[in-house]
């Protein structure tokens, strides 16, 4: 089978990787890299990723895909602190007695808090998919615990969408995120980076005879007579791991509705900390970037030479004007840094970064085939309710593995 892939992004690395040994397998990315969100700078000397990212002990397709890439001695585990920014005061929220001190929440409060971490990997989450976060949070838990420890992260990465969005996702999220430590959060990274990996793919793919085409976006695809093309040349079977709403645009399918955000991730370097050793900072006061992430606080900055700050926000539409100095101006006014002491910043924007989980959205998830069309995502129930580097991986093996039964049972 001579089979399209559109995107260069995890998933669509990791399908064109499991089918191009039997079949002839061409890639289209419109970026210059690979990668998508999982993506890198190179800057003095290092790799840094694009968009902050580490995973979890439950990772089991991710570290299954780093063993086949040779990688898996460059797997290591850390211990990631966490804390809220509120009334300009950092409040480290990792050890027994941080939490206890912490003043926006009452010691009932806590322990309320503390029992929805202990329950929520064995909460079904098919049955919150149409329960509002908000109102499963203060039903539950309270207008307090609400408003003062779940309400700002809602917002920070939902904006004006968070009471659209669903408790499946936010019991998802608090359920990944269990893995913890009296001192904080068990974490993975790559030693090196995550460029290793796609990298890894990228070789892979083309040793045995894959194309992939950097700077070349599919701009049309039609289905005649049974036959797909994608800028013109016929296919087999086309993957799309795009947004489904831009592939209905250019010819794709049309299926409900899927809300998407964007995502403006500012990277900087610095001599200096700032945190106070915190590695994510929730902001629970108003700032045009909800949370600071000091990659350095997790790996050892002398692997860099320089401390590197990711500073994120989320955008719906498009993203606002003038973002990448309001998240300079502030940054340095809040926490009490010369611009000058800035080495290097860069802003990474993606419109498309990933689906806002609203209430009903397991009901839009589309199938993996449409009459020989395969579509496979961050839209995909692999990544539902909550977007991963293991949801898309799951994906990509998935959506091949629909290719390859389509191959063989004489439909081609």
């Amino acid at each position: 089978m001579k089979i399209g892939v559109i995107g260069g992004g995890l998933t669509g690395l990791v399908a064109a990787n499991r089918l191009v040994q039997e079949h002839e397998v061409h890639i289209f990315e419109k970026m210059p890299y690979l990668g998508g969100c999982l993506s890198s700078y190179n800057v003095n000397d290092y790799w840094v990723e694009r968009y902050y990212h580490h995973f979890f002990s439950g990772d089991t397709s991710l570290f299954a895909l780093i063993t086949e890439m040779g990688l898996s001695d460059k797997i290591e585990w850390k211990t990631g602190t966490t804390g809220y920014l509120a009334k300009n005061k950092i409040y480290p929220l990792n050890t027994p007695r941080q939490i206890l001190h912490y003043p926006e929440l009452s010691i009932i409060d806590k322990a309320k808090l503390a029992w929805l971490t202990l329950t929520a990997k064995r909460t079904d989450l098919k049955a919150l998919d149409d329960i509002p976060a908000e109102q499963y949070i203060i039903g539950h838990l309270g207008q307090n615990v609400y408003s003062s420890f779940f309400e700002p992260l809602l917002k920070s990465k939902f904006g004006e969408q968070r009471k659209d969005v669903s408790a499946a996702w936010l019991i998802s999220r608090v359920a990944i995120r269990s893995d913890r430590g009296v001192s904080g959060e068990r974490l993975g990274y790559l030693t090196g980076g995550f460029h290793l990996l796609i990298d890894s793919l990228e070789r892979s793919i083309t040793s045995k005879g894959g194309v992939i085409k950097k700077q070349t976006p599919v701009s049309s695809i039609s289905y005649t007579n049974g036959v797909w093309e994608a800028n013109g040349t016929r296919y087999d079977a086309i993957i799309s791991t795009i947004p489904p709403q831009v592939l209905e645009r250019i010819g794709g399918p049309s299926i409900p509705f899927i809300p998407y955000q964007g995502a403006a991730c500012m990277t900087l370097a610095m001599d200096r900390e700032v945190t106070e050793g915190i590695y994510w900072l929730n902001m629970k006061d108003a700032a045009p970037y909800g949370a600071v992430v000091t990659h350095t606080n997790l790996i050892p900055a002398k692997r860099y030479g320089e401390h590197i700050v990711y500073l994120a926000s989320y955008f719906s539409g498009t993203v606002p004007a003038h973002l990448d100095s309001d998240m300079i101006n502030d940054f340095c006014t809040r926490f009490s840094v010369s611009p000058s002491e800035i080495k290097w910043h860069n802003m990474a924007v993606d419109p498309w970064a990933g689906p806002v989980y609203r209430t009903g959205f397991r009901s839009l998830i589309p199938a993996y085939e449409h009459r020989g069309l395969f579509m496979a995502g961050m839209f995909s129930l692999t990544n539902y309710p909550e977007r991963s580097m293991e949801g898309s991986i799951r994906a990509g093996s998935e959506v091949a593995e629909c290719v390859k039964t389509r191959s063989t049972d004489g439909r081609t």
